[in-house]
């Protein structure tokens, strides 16, 4: 299949390659404790984001080469940067990928997480042809929980206390949708946009 074309624009949002001049927006995000609480790292500097952001250069496609997508989610009336949205290969003989996603709490409540990600679960169904996609994520993390669960995505896991993360143990919760159940609901109920209240 040929790989998907960027940018790709939603009802009201527009994922990109992230860029050079994204420093001091993604760092207002990741420098956040609220925004890292859930992740293996903690706050950044703005040092440890410029070395992040370097990494998001490099991550522009899932293929034999490249393992990792992760694109920028603007906003699109006005360009502000509200988080990334990306993909990781799991396994290329399994057609699997993880879907994961950080976004600024400001902006929470409005569906763009759940906007974005699905845009992503279309990428790897439709234009990367992948059989699986996976999210793992915090236990506690409910908000992330909640856009899995609105994406359709199944819980088919919850291992508790299984790893320890920045000082404390903590529970995995594992997500996952088929390729065939993702066109089967496309069929019986097309999205359209972000819901009130979703994340």
């Amino acid at each position: 299949m040929p790989p998907p074309t960027f940018p790709i624009t939603t009802r009201r949002l527009v994922l990109r390659l992230f860029t050079a001049d994204d420093l001091d927006a993604l760092w207002r995000i990741q420098s956040r404790e609220d925004v890292t609480r859930y992740l293996y790292w903690g706050p950044r500097t703005r040092q440890e984001v410029e070395e992040a952001l370097a990494d998001r250069l490099s991550w522009t496609a899932v293929d034999l080469e490249h393992h990792r997508l992760v694109l920028a989610v603007t906003l699109a009336a006005t360009g502000e940067l509200l988080g990334d949205v990306g993909l990781h290969l799991v396994s290329q003989e399994h057609r699997t990928v993880e879907l994961g996603y950080i976004f600024h709490p400001d902006h929470a409540g409005r569906g763009y997480a759940t906007e974005s990600a699905r845009e992503m679960l279309r990428v790897a169904f439709e234009d990367l042809g992948m059989h699986r996609v996976i999210a793992r994520l915090d236990g506690a993390n409910t908000a992330s929980a909640g856009v899995a669960e609105r994406l359709g995505m199944r819980r088919e896991a919850h291992f508790v206390r299984n790893e320890y993360v920045r000082g404390r143990w903590t529970d995995e919760l594992v997500y996952a949708l088929l390729a065939d159940e993702w066109r089967s609901a496309q069929v019986a109920e097309p999205f359209v946009g972000g819901l009130p209240g979703d994340a």
